[in-house]
């Protein structure tokens, strides 16, 4: 992930892996709408899931 460390913007993202198509819509959507790392951090994700680990990614 490339995030903007002044802001919080997040920049860009790129995964691999099983899932990868799933969890990069929530890069995407975070891109599109000018959502921030901390926003993003702030989301109860259902867990256990691939996507429940986007909080770890970020920090």
């Amino acid at each position: 992930m490339l995030i903007e460390e002044e802001t919080g913007k997040i920049l860009g993202a790129h995964l691999l892996g099983q899932n990868a198509g799933e969890t990069i819509n929530i890069f995407v959507l975070a891109l599109k709408f000018g959502i921030s790392d901390r926003e993003l951090r702030q989301v109860l994700w259902t867990y256990p899931t691939f996507i429940s680990d986007v909080k770890d990614m970020i920090e």
